[in-house]
C-alpha cells in the first residue's frame, strides 16, 4: 500500500513552525541562487541587445575591445567600398568610423570617480542604432564640441544636466541632450562627433568601424573579403551582436562563479536545516511510523512518504524564492565592465530557464536533506516504535 499524499500534506501543516522555518531557509538560498543567475543574464542581455545582426564591426586583429583597437583612415575607406556594405538613399555607404575612450566623472551620491565611455560617431552612427531615442534636449551638431549623454549616466553622475559643460581631452564639451538606449550598453555612454573627439584626444585613427550589411546573410562574404584583402589583413570583422556577447562573457562568468560559491555555502546550511527538521519529525512520530508499519505499509512506502514530504518543502521553498527573486527585475545596478573598464548599468532579468534551474536546485536540496531521515524512518522496528508510546 502507498501512503496517501494528503497524509504528507497534513503532517507538514501539523508542524507549522518547523515547516515555516525550513521553507524560509530554502527560499532564501533559492533567492540568492536565482538572483545571481538573473544578474548575469541581465548583463548578457544588456550587452547582447546593444548589437544588431545586420551590423558588423571591424576591429584591429586580436583586440578584445574597441578600447585597445585601431583602424586607420585608409583601412576604413577600403572597408566602405565592399559590395556587402549597404548604401543610403543618397548612395553613400552605411558606415561609421568611431573612436572610443574612457573619461572620469564624479558620482552624485558618493562623489567617487567612475569610468565613463565616450563614443565619437559619424553621422551614420545614429542611423546604425535605431534603438537610440532622444528623451530631452536635442541632437548634437556635427562639427561642434556638443555631446549627448545616456540616461543612465545623466542620472548617476554630476554635471551631466543639459546646458552644463564638462571638460575632457583638451576641450570643453557642452551637453545638449539626453538619450535612451532602450536598456542597452549605449545608456552608459556619452556621444559626440568623431571628428571633434579624435583630435581632442590626440588620436589620428579610429577605434572601430561599424557598417550596416545589405543583409544578415552577407556577413561571411564581407568578413572574408576584408580579412583576405592584403590592405586590411590586420583587421578582424565580427557580427556586432557577437562582439557585445563576448564583452559580457568575462563579467558574466565572474558573477556566476562568485555567486555560486556563496550559494553553495548557503545551500549546505539549508540542507542541514532540512535534515534536522526531518530527523526531528521522525523522532516525534516514532509511534505514528510504527502504526503505519503495523497497518501493513511497507518500508519503501514510509521512505517515499518522508522523501515526498522533504520534496514538498523544497518545491514550496523554491517557488517562494523564485517569487522573491522576480521582484529584483525592478532593480538596476551599475558596475565596472571588465571588458572595457567603464561603468555599465544593467538590471536583473528573469527567464524561464533561470526559474527552471532554480526549482531543480531546490529539489536537489530537498532530496539531499530528506533522504537520510527518510531512510531512518523506513528502518524503524515496528515493535520498538510501538513501545515508544
Amino acid at each position: 500500500m502507498k501512503i496517501p499524499l494528503a497524509y504528507t500534506w497534513r503532517s507538514l501543516w501539523a508542524r507549522r513552525l518547523t515547516t515555516i522555518l525550513t521553507l524560509t531557509g530554502i527560499a532564501l538560498v533559492v533567492f540568492v541562487f536565482a538572483a545571481v543567475l538573473m544578474l548575469a543574464h541581465g548583463l548578457e542581455l544588456t550587452l547582447i541587445e546593444t548589437g544588431s545582426d545586420d551590423n558588423a564591426i571591424a576591429l584591429r586583429r586580436s583586440a578584445n575591445s574597441e578600447l585597445v583597437s585601431q583602424i586607420d583612415r585608409d583601412g576604413a575607406n577600403i572597408i566602405r567600398t565592399h559590395p556587402e556594405v549597404a548604401l543610403q538613399p543618397d548612395g553613400k555607404p552605411f558606415m561609421s568610423g568611431e573612436t572610443y575612450v574612457i573619461i572620469n566623472l564624479s558620482k552624485k551620491e558618493s562623489n567617487d570617480m567612475g569610468n565613463i565611455s565616450v563614443r565619437g560617431i559619424a553621422p551614420e552612427g545614429i542611423k546604425l542604432r535605431p534603438q537610440i531615442r532622444l528623451t530631452e534636449g536635442r541632437m548634437f551638431q556635427f562639427g561642434t564640441s556638443e555631446i549627448i549623454v545616456g540616461e543612465s549616466i545623466a542620472k548617476r553622475f554630476k554635471d551631466c544636466e543639459i546646458g552644463k559643460e564638462i571638460r575632457f581631452g583638451d576641450a570643453n564639451w557642452t551637453i545638449v541632450g539626453h538619450f535612451d538606449g532602450q536598456g542597452t550598453a549605449f545608456d552608459s555612454e556619452i556621444w559626440g562627433d568623431v571628428e571633434q573627439l579624435m583630435p581632442s584626444f590626440g588620436r589620428p585613427v579610429f577605434s572601430s568601424v561599424t557598417v550596416r550589411l545589405t543583409s544578415a546573410g552577407a556577413f561571411e562574404a564581407f568578413k572574408a573579403r576584408v580579412e583576405q584583402d592584403p590592405r586590411t589583413q590586420s583587421v578582424e570583422v565580427k557580427r556586432e551582436r557577437e562582439y557585445y556577447r563576448e564583452q559580457s562573457k568575462l563579467m558574466s562568468d565572474f558573477i556566476k562563479i562568485l555567486g555560486l560559491v556563496v550559494t553553495i555555502i548557503f545551500s549546505i546550511g539549508a540542507m542541514i536545516g532540512a535534515m534536522i527538521t526531518m530527523y526531528a519529525a521522525v523522532a516525534n512520530r516514532t509511534v505514528e511510523i510504527g502504526t503505519l508499519r503495523a497497518l501493513g505499509f511497507r518500508r519503501r512506502s514510509v521512505l517515499g512518504a518522508f522523501l515526498v514530504e522533504s520534496l514538498l518543502l523544497a518545491i514550496l521553498g523554491g517557488l517562494i524564492g523564485i517569487g522573491l527573486a522576480s521582484l529584483m527585475s525592478f532593480v538596476k545596478i551599475s558596475t565596472v565592465n571588465f571588458g572595457t573598464f567603464s561603468e555599465l548599468a544593467f538590471g536583473f532579468a528573469l527567464s524561464p530557464r533561470i526559474a527552471f534551474n532554480s526549482l531543480v536546485f531546490s529539489l536537489i536540496m530537498g532530496m539531499i536533506g530528506g533522504f537520510l531521515p527518510a531512510v531512518r524512518a523506513s528502518r524503524l522496528n515496528i515493535l520498538s516504535a510501538l513501545r515508544a508510546s
